[in-house]
């Protein structure tokens, strides 16, 4: 116990030494001239006018918690990747046998303790995952990423016709065009 927290203790210590060295020789080498010109505000390199408290649509927020909805799931595709080449691979009958069981046990590391299910004429070797079921894992992998695919694009059709991704809404564009001053 005493040797975990000895780890954690050095591990905390190195990492805020790490974070505090460059900041403190970037005060003491950076150079130091102050002007009014970098004392204003800068953004997008536009002179403000007004007050910055101004209230902004939020269909800007909208748009990007959904892209960041919408790009976060994409992260769930890498590990159905590696299932469905690893069971594609392994469904594949002229795959050497040191190769199915390597795919084998990046499948079901578990399978390295136990014995369900060797290659026949070779009793010590470690468990492979045979022909037949590294084809139905294969399959089932590529319906569950079909389904979860169509779970995304439900949403995204929802989104849209919805309007939440339209940048101007249809009701003030109709707004507009009829001479009408939208609110």
């Amino acid at each position: 116990m005493t040797d975990v927290a000895g780890h954690l203790l050095v591990f905390a210590v190195c990492g805020v030494v790490l974070f505090v060295i460059p900041l403190v020789i970037g005060k003491f080498i950076r150079p130091r001239r102050p002007s009014a010109e970098k004392d204003a505000v800068y953004e997008c390199g536009e002179p403000t006018i007004g007050s910055s408290f101004i209230q902004f649509d939020l269909r800007f927020y909208v748009v990007a918690l959904l892209f960041i909805v919408f790009d976060v799931e994409l992260v769930f595709f890498f590990p159905w990747a590696q299932v469905f080449g690893s069971a594609t691979q392994l469904a594949d009958a002229s795959l050497s046998q040191p190769a199915a069981e390597h795919l084998t046990m990046s499948l079901f590391p578990e399978l390295a303790t136990s014995r369900i299910s060797q290659l026949p004429g070779s009793p010590s070797s470690l468990p492979v995952l045979p022909t037949s079921s590294a084809l139905v894992l294969g399959w089932m992998a590529f319906v569950d990423v079909i389904i979860f695919f169509a779970v995304l694009l439900v949403g995204f059709a929802y989104l849209w016709k919805r309007g939440d991704l339209d940048w101007v809404r249809a009701d003030e564009l109709r707004s507009v065009a009829a001479g009408r001053k939208v609110s």
